[in-house]
C-alpha cells in the first residue's frame, strides 16, 4: 500500500533514486491509474535500472496514463537505452512534453500520483519533500498542469524515416 512509501524530507542521490524505485514499483502492486513524471533531463533518475523497467512494466496496463515532462530528452535518450526501449513499447500510453520555460535548476522535479508525490525541491542537492498531504498533492498537480498546458509533444515513441 502507499502507505508503504515514505512520508516526509528526503536528502541525497541515493535517497531520491530509492524513492523512485519504491514509487515505481508500488504504482505497479497498486495499479496507479495516471502517474506524471518531471525533471528537466531525467539524467539522474534511476530509469536505466532494470528494476525500474520491469515495475513500469508491470504497471502497463489497460486504462493507465503516463505522462513525462522534460526540458530535453537528449540524456534520456543516451544514458537510459532501457527505458527508450519501454517507452517505445509503451507509447500509446505515454504523454512526452517538452517545457521550455525556466532553467534546468528551477524546472520542476517530481512524482505525481493520486496515491503519492515526490517534488525535489533542490535538484542539486536531491533533497525535498514526499508523502500523501492532500495540499501539498494538489499544489503540486496544479504547478505540473500548468507547466503541461505550455508545453508541446516532445519524445516520440518512434521515428519514421522517409
Amino acid at each position: 500500500m502507499t502507505d508503504s512509501l515514505a512520508s516526509g524530507r528526503f536528502s541525497g542521490r541515493e535517497a531520491f533514486s530509492q524513492l523512485v524505485r519504491d514509487a515505481l514499483a508500488c504504482a505497479a502492486r497498486e495499479g496507479w491509474q495516471e502517474m506524471i513524471l518531471s525533471d528537466a533531463t531525467f539524467e539522474d533518475w534511476p530509469l536505466r535500472e532494470l528494476v525500474v523497467v520491469e515495475s513500469l512494466q508491470a504497471w502497463s496496463a489497460s486504462g493507465r496514463r503516463m505522462t513525462l515532462l522534460a526540458s530535453r530528452y537528449d540524456e534520456v535518450l543516451r544514458l537510459h537505452p532501457r527505458f527508450v526501449s519501454w517507452r517505445r513499447t509503451w507509447g500509446h500510453i505515454i504523454d512526452c512534453r517538452v517545457a521550455r520555460a525556466g532553467t534546468p535548476v528551477d524546472f520542476p522535479s517530481a512524482i505525481w500520483s493520486r496515491n503519492w508525490f515526490l517534488q525535489r525541491l533542490d535538484v542539486t542537492r536531491s533533497s525535498g519533500v514526499c508523502g500523501h498531504d492532500p495540499e501539498r498533492a494538489v499544489s503540486l498537480r496544479e504547478f505540473l498542469d500548468e507547466r503541461i498546458r505550455e508545453s508541446s509533444p516532445g519524445f516520440p515513441a518512434s521515428t519514421l524515416g522517409l
